[in-house]
């Protein structure tokens, strides 16, 4: 059974986990985000209560 030998799987599994890490990582990671985070203010935002109609 050929699935039971590691030597020829692990070498591509090896093989794409580089290609992966030193190729195509770097590439993805030089492109600029599309929603940079922003410091969220600390002010609380103010509410006002819901005037109902049946009140």
């Amino acid at each position: 059974m050929p699935q039971l030998n590691p030597n020829p799987w692990f070498f591509i599994m090896l093989l794409s986990w580089l290609t992966f890490s030193l190729m195509i990582q770097p590439k993805l990671l030089s492109f600029p985000h599309t929603n940079p985070p922003t410091s969220k203010s600390t002010t609380a935002a103010k509410t006002t209560p819901w005037a109902w109609p049946w009140t």
